[in-house]
């Protein structure tokens, strides 16, 4: 299949997805526990008051009517205001989703680097003490949870030795040092369970390929270690390691709750997690939505490269060529 054909064709099932999940998205919002009306109004509200709130809001319309207003709005990229601050939801996603977005970037390159170079100590070293030392380090990685790890990282590295900020938040565009800095705590804590899961895969994937016959091959006609294990076997770990990012990039989006939370950082997780406390409905749907586009855009985005690191594979999960 052609590339633009089959970018079309994959663009397609993504929208088809999307609309599935936004009549997902709005079910389970309206399943959820509470009245919205009663969370602005507060407990002591009379009838009329909450009446009035929820006509304002359009919550005494049909869900049919409810749905197809949300979907339609939608479209034109508004996707309502929030009942909470009355800011548009739009706007709210705009200002938090970049720290989240940086903050997912910056554990993904920590978790990549150390990832596939501890991987590639591991595979070079098999059944040696390095690989026995590094597959410890990646089971306690998986085994810690990330509140606990951040907890000890905020007592130990910030207050006790004062090496990062123990919370807050700089943009890159005031301060790109500085953000760095503030960001890499946080990146590090949540970046160490993917490290552990790339370390793995990237371990497993060289070794199969350094058992290979064409590494024999290269080996018999002189190649150095490092060459073979650069050039062929760690090359043929990419496509490992781009499928494991791809999948683990949407679940650091919306995974980065805690993280944002122990460190006090104003980005989509804190987003998400005070509109469900307070039955911000707009809020909530608009969330869903935003991180529903992303996990199919970075899948979208995995596949092309897929034929980009191996041009063996097609676009169509054919044959080879």
């Amino acid at each position: 299949m052609p590339v633009p054909r089959y970018l079309l064709t994959r663009l397609g099932q993504g929208v088809v997805t999307l609309f599935l999940a936004s009549i997902v998205v709005f079910a389970g919002v309206r399943a959820l526990p509470g009245d919205p009306a009663l969370a602005m109004a507060g407990e002591e509200a009379s009838p009329e008051t909450l009446a009035a709130i929820r006509a304002q809001l359009g919550l005494d319309q049909s869900i049919v009517v409810q749905y197809f207003r949300f979907l339609g709005n939608a479209l034109s990229g508004d996707l309502g205001d929030s009942v909470r601050t009355g800011t548009p939801v739009i706007e709210l996603i705009a200002t938090t989703l970049p720290v989240t977005a940086w903050l997912s970037l910056y554990a993904i390159v920590i978790a990549v680097v150390f990832g596939m170079a501890a991987g590639a100590l591991a595979a070079a070293n098999q059944g040696r003490w390095p690989d026995l030392a590094v597959g410890g380090v990646s089971l306690l990685s998986l085994s810690v949870p990330n509140f606990w790890l951040g907890l000890l990282a905020i007592l130990y590295l910030a207050v006790g030795l004062g090496w990062f900020p123990a919370s807050g938040y700089v943009t890159f565009t005031e301060e790109p040092l500085r953000a760095l800095w503030h960001l890499t705590l946080p990146a590090l804590i949540l970046g160490t369970g993917l490290a552990a899961i790339v370390m793995r895969q990237t371990r497993s994937s060289m070794i199969d390929a350094l058992a290979a016959d064409y590494v024999r091959t290269a080996r018999a006609k002189g190649a150095s270690r490092g060459n073979v294990l650069v050039r062929y076997a760690m090359r043929n770990s990419l496509i490992v390691v781009v499928t494991i990012v791809g999948l683990q990039l949407g679940g650091l989006i919306s995974g980065a709750v805690v993280t944002e939370r122990i460190f006090a950082l104003p980005g989509f997780g804190k987003l998400t997690l005070d509109s469900v406390f307070t039955r911000d409905y707009p809020v909530i749907q608009g969330v869903v939505l935003v991180v529903t586009l992303a996990y199919i855009l970075i899948n979208l985005a995995v596949d092309v490269l897929y034929s980009v690191i191996d041009p063996r594979i097609r676009v169509a999960g054919g044959g080879n060529g």
